[in-house]
């Protein structure tokens, strides 16, 4: 087996796993999606470092809710200066300075990524968020979030401070592929379980909302026929999204 197979075969192991260990917590967050919807909520999402990956996934693309909102924060991501983002990620208080950007509101729902689970930013906006009666949902690895202490002064993680837990079905470190002739392991796996998990609670909650009698607002490639189409929602959503 070469390196692209055991990693085609690694990948294909979690997302198995994941798709039956996880069923009934995806259904929960489906359920809880389908709702929010339905009653013209909203979904946000959040992630620090790669994570901020999976929050960027539900905003502004083919086939994607139009009402939902990435929590984006420069200094969380890597773009600018991804040492600093490392440490700005432990950092006690700032989850705080980040919710009151965003104009959530009760019955929204919150998706909080973060594979270790033990900083500061991701367990503290979920208790935050949940104080302010979010449905508030955690992506991570509970195999290396139960081997690693807190950072949060709470000692609590963010599997512990959120509603509904989803375990991405992970190794501890993320990386999964163990090679001859290096020191550690390479072929992380979270983002694309992290994608899977996403997109699998959008596509079940719009499907949830539809069953409840609510048609979504959905976003249409604008490199095929989408523009004129996602022109309107643009126009609709461009003054209640500050990513627009």
């Amino acid at each position: 087996m070469n390196a692209i197979d055991h990693y085609f075969a690694t990948v294909t192991a979690q997302l198995e796993n994941l798709h039956s260990t996880q069923a009934a917590a995806l259904a929960t967050a489906a359920t809880w999606l389908g709702e929010a919807l339905a009653n013209e909520h909203w979904l946000y999402a959040f992630g620090t470092g790669h994570s901020h990956l999976l929050a960027e996934e539900i905003f502004y693309r083919a086939g994607g809710l139009a009402r939902a909102t990435p929590m984006l924060d420069s200094r969380l991501m890597l773009h600018k200066n991804a040492i600093e983002a490392t440490y700005v990620e432990r950092e006690v208080g700032y989850a705080k300075e980040i919710l009151e950007r965003y104009p959530v509101e009760a019955g929204d729902v919150l998706l909080i990524a973060s594979n270790s689970g033990r900083n500061a930013v991701p367990t503290e906006l979920a208790m935050l968020g949940r104080e302010r009666g979010l449905k508030v949902i955690a992506i991570t690895n509970l195999q290396h979030s139960n081997a690693w202490p807190a950072r949060h002064p709470s000692g609590k993680k963010l599997a512990d401070a959120a509603d509904l837990v989803i375990d991405n079905c992970g190794v501890p470190g993320d990386a999964a592929i163990e090679m001859p002739g290096l020191p550690t392991l390479v072929g992380p796996t979270s983002t694309i379980t992290g994608a899977f998990i996403v997109n699998a609670i959008i596509v079940q909650g719009i499907a949830n909302a539809l069953a409840r009698g609510f048609t979504p607002e959905i976003y249409i490639s604008s490199n095929s026929n989408g523009d004129d189409h996602n022109n309107k929602l643009l126009e609709k959503y461009k003054s209640k999204i500050r990513h627009l």
